[in-house]
């Protein structure tokens, strides 16, 4: 290394420390995009959430409005129902109460 130049060794470097600048320039864009990607799919996974409990809810609904026109054989379970939805609704008056 004592052989070469003084300005062949700074060249070299300066080429070197050139390229680790690319790199972390590149490195910093890809890190940007993908933080800007995981926030979409955040955001889509919050919405598909919703989406699932909103048909949670139709299906439930649906559910419970199949058990009330159903055959009189289904009546048991009509009642267990209608006693779940006025527990959830105690519930909820209990927490309002608070």
């Amino acid at each position: 290394m004592m052989d070469r130049e003084p300005n062949e060794i700074i060249n070299s470097l300066k080429g070197k420390i050139s390229e680790l600048i690319s790199l972390y320039q590149k490195s910093k864009q890809e890190k940007e995009s993908l933080i800007l990607e995981k926030l979409e799919l955040m955001e889509k996974i919050e919405i598909l959430k919703r989406e699932r409990g909103e048909l949670d809810h139709q299906y439930n609904t649906l559910k419970l409005a199949k058990t009330f026109t159903a055959n009189s054989g289904d009546s048991q379970e009509a009642k267990v129902n209608i006693n779940r939805i006025v527990r959830e609704i105690d519930k909820c008056i209990a927490l309002l109460n608070r």
